[in-house]
């Protein structure tokens, strides 16, 4: 099998890769391997549905940036796709005194990375989202909802449609470079020969850029979000998305509410080491993705730093009333009997080995090959304009 460019990973950002470069570069016989049966099976479609706006980024960076222009570009290629999305908002509510001057800080972040978004009251708090405590909030507008996992069907179709092909069921196992000749990509299919290599393998990015000849300091540490889903006859309790502001001490947002695009109400996520890199679930465990984080430095330190918080979050993991607890800081009507199980998520993150996450999306460029490294929220709202920015570094070598 030969190609142009081969992509390792049918996830959003490889398939909006792949898109782009179908686009731009129509000639060129772009292959996709993907080792499920299906393309988006994990993160691109364990993910909350939220078109990001952007407010919580540091400036500057590829997050803030490549959200805001990620975010009008998904918007349009909704649009021009009938895929069904809505902007209906969402408010960042702060519940105590102390929250306020964080509060203040989020806003001051968002203006300057250009969101749409105001400070808002109580009174004006309870007429956006009557059910919801709070002292002040930031009201933002322009955040939105969609299906990503359609997203990601539609990109397929255009991929093929152009000529290229997707690779189902395929396991990518090693690359090999030979003084300047087609690279050799074996997979679970036999080898595969191409002149360009791109890897978006998510949960397995770290290992798959490894088996490319790239060194990096950073490993992936999956982190499962699990959620609850409010009954029917609960679900007026909330509008739109409601967040909390997220506590400094901790490197993720706090358990949250979302509407989801095709009906229902998800409550959650927290953040709990997962057992195993594909471990949706409590007791899925995998002993060579567990010895790989508990054995990393990187890991250690950082769980070293957030002990107390981590150890919430895990109570919250086998305790249905602290994740009640939890939520009712945002909406003190929801009760247990409101809830009922829902999906969980596996959220692939870089751990530097300082102990700190990786706080940007990673995309390293060699010779002929392109690994992205890191790509956390919100990276499927940004996903267009990651696989625009990643096909831009690969026509430096292909022009």
């Amino acid at each position: 099998m030969q190609c142009d460019t081969l992509i390792v990973g049918g996830g959003i950002v490889g398939l909006a890769t792949a898109y782009h470069l179908t686009q731009r570069y129509p000639a060129q016989r772009v292959m996709v391997i993907e080792k499920e049966s299906s393309v988006a099976v994990h993160q691109s479609s364990y993910n909350s549905g939220v078109l990001h706006s952007g407010i919580y980024y540091k400036p500057g960076t590829l997050r803030a940036k490549n959200c805001r222009a990620g975010k009008l570009a998904m918007q349009a290629f909704c649009t021009k796709h009938g895929i069904p999305f809505e902007i209906c908002g969402k408010v960042i509510v702060a519940v105590e005194p102390n929250e306020l001057p964080l509060l203040e800080n989020i806003l001051a972040r968002g203006r300057e990375n250009g969101v749409a978004c105001e400070r808002i009251d109580a009174s004006r708090l309870r007429e956006l989202e009557p059910h919801a405590a709070g002292l002040e909030a930031i009201h933002v507008p322009e955040a939105g909802i969609v299906n990503y996992r359609r997203v990601c069907e539609k990109l397929a179709e255009l991929v093929t449609a152009a000529g290229s092909e997707i690779l189902l069921e395929t396991r990518f196992h090693k690359l090999r470079r030979d003084n300047g000749r087609p690279l050799v990509v074996e997979t679970s299919r036999g080898e595969i020969y191409a002149r360009y290599a791109i890897t978006c393998a998510g949960l397995y990015s770290d290992r798959v850029a490894r088996r490319t000849g790239q060194t990096f300091a950073s490993q992936i540490i999956p982190f499962r979000g699990e959620y609850y889903e409010l009954q029917p006859e609960a679900e007026h309790l909330c509008r739109n998305l409601i967040y909390p502001v997220p506590n400094p001490n901790f490197p993720f947002l706090g358990v949250h509410f979302t509407r989801m695009i095709e009906g229902g109400v998800e409550c959650g996520p927290n953040a709990v080491l997962a057992f195993a890199r594909e471990g949706y679930h409590k007791l899925d465990i995998n002993f060579r993705d567990l010895g790989e984080a508990l054995c990393y430095r990187g890991f250690l330190r950082l769980a070293w730093k957030y002990w107390p918080v981590g150890l919430g979050e895990m109570w919250r993991s086998f305790s249905k009333a602290a994740f009640v607890r939890a939520l009712q800081r945002l909406m003190p009507e929801v009760r247990s009997e409101h809830l009922v199980p829902a999906r969980a998520g596996v959220r692939a993150q870089a751990v530097l080995p300082q102990g700190q996450l990786a706080d940007d999306f990673l995309i390293e460029a060699s010779d002929r090959v392109i690994n992205i490294l890191n790509a956390p929220s919100p990276a499927a709202t940004s996903a267009l304009n990651i696989g625009s920015l990643v096909v831009d570094q690969l026509a430096k070598q292909l022009d």
